[in-house]
């Protein structure tokens, strides 16, 4: 396995463990607002990043989603996988597009 191999395995791991806790976060606010809990005010930026980064890997999803049946992958079960693994599941997607050939 290559460096480019091994870096793509090692992003795509932290995506999803970033992208589950940032909807573990999500979730534990969300239980604490709908119980008057108070939160920190120091983690409000937290929330405002996981936020743009899960609306991000949704729409990287839904792109995913689109695009999959054109490349020969069932929709759902690639879109599901690249909202998680976020921008390297649609480069893996879109890959052989951008090779150069010879």
């Amino acid at each position: 396995m290559n460096i480019k191999q091994k870096l793509v395995s090692v992003i795509k791991v932290i995506s999803t463990v970033l992208i589950t806790t940032a909807i573990a976060l999500e979730l534990g606010n969300i239980y604490a607002i709908s119980n008057n809990i108070n939160i920190p005010s120091i983690l409000i930026p937290v929330f405002w990043v996981e936020r743009f980064a899960v609306t991000c890997h949704f729409l990287e999803g839904v792109i995913a989603a689109f695009y999959a049946p054109a490349k020969k992958k069932m929709p759902i079960q690639y879109g599901i996988y690249t909202f998680f693994v976020g921008t390297v599941g649609l480069w893996e997607l879109f890959k052989e597009e951008f090779e150069v050939k010879n």
